[in-house]
């Protein structure tokens, strides 16, 4: 089972060789995939160009993994994919589900609360995944443009209550174009909730997410490194471009982030790349893998 990963490392140089790499880790939206929700062609080769070497590549998001799943196939990945920030690591090959750990109910009902108060209400989509699907309280012009980037339809049903007492959700996600009311909530939620008790991140500017505390990218690819393949941290490199990465960067012997991460994210990385629409992947795999 993953173990949770907290403390993100100081800026540095990596601390291994290339050489020692046998496991690339990519977030995907803003890593790999751009404003075209696309791979780039440069991108795609140098992925393969990895492969060829004899090292695997794993998607690492917070996607559901329905959504994800397109890009898992298509960079070709032998192994599991980690969806949802690590709450669900399924291995697309077998239908073997490694790890799924949803949000405790009761704090999800919670959360609603917060939620559903009249001063922010009208600001905020909420969204609410269970069993690999996305239910909203109604379909909002932002919840429509989340599911048609990630080809899943949201599926409207009113008060989200009902669904998550019977079903603890394998995540939460508030979306508001308020971006100040976003850093809002996820302050006075990491002042309530510490971190033994709900994971919170932020995927975008716009996203704030809630899940397990158990549950954070970094701890899947420790997972994924350590308990399915036999590697340890020096031998994973990982590419990511938001806090949700900042885990997964600081446990690898090779972080890289890309040029569009905040600052914040680039404070804890090994190395800065160039930005997603300028193939910042390609670049770092230049550097580093080939």
């Amino acid at each position: 089972m993953p173990t949770p990963i907290t403390h993100p490392s100081q800026w540095g140089e990596p601390a291994i060789a290339s050489s020692d790499i046998q496991l690339l880790v990519l977030d995907i939206d803003g890593t790999i995939a751009g404003v075209s929700n696309q791979i780039t062609q440069s991108v795609k080769e140098a992925i393969a160009a990895v492969h060829r070497k004899g090292i695997p590549v794993a998607i690492a998001t917070g996607r559901m993994y329905r959504s994800a799943l397109r890009f898992h196939q298509e960079i070709v990945s032998p192994l599991p994919l980690i969806a949802y920030q690590g709450a669900l690591i399924k291995d697309p090959a077998t239908e073997t589900l490694h790890y799924h750990t949803p949000v405790a109910s009761e704090i999800a009902l919670e959360l609603l609360d917060y939620f559903d108060d009249s001063t922010v209400r009208s600001q905020l989509s909420v969204h609410c995944y269970i069993d690999d699907c996305l239910y909203v309280r109604e379909l909002t012009p932002d919840s429509q443009a989340y599911g048609d980037r990630t080809g899943v339809t949201p599926i409207p049903y009113g008060d989200l209550r009902p669904l998550i007492a019977a079903s603890a959700p394998t995540k939460l996600l508030a979306l508001s174009q308020n971006t100040a009311l976003i850093d809002e909530l996820l302050q006075a939620f990491s002042l309530r909730y510490p971190p033994t008790e709900l994971y919170l991140t932020k995927s975008h500017t716009t996203f704030l997410e809630a899940g397990n505390p158990a549950v954070n990218k970094g701890a899947a690819v420790r997972y994924l490194a350590e308990d399915i393949l036999g590697l340890s941290a020096g031998n994973v490199m990982c590419i990511g471009d938001n806090f949700n990465d900042v885990e997964m960067l600081d446990y690898a012997g090779i972080g890289v982030a890309m040029g569009n991460a905040p600052e914040g994210v680039k404070a804890v990385a090994n190395w800065v790349s160039h930005s997603v629409e300028e193939e910042g992947v390609a670049r770092a795999i230049e550097q580093f893998l080939l």
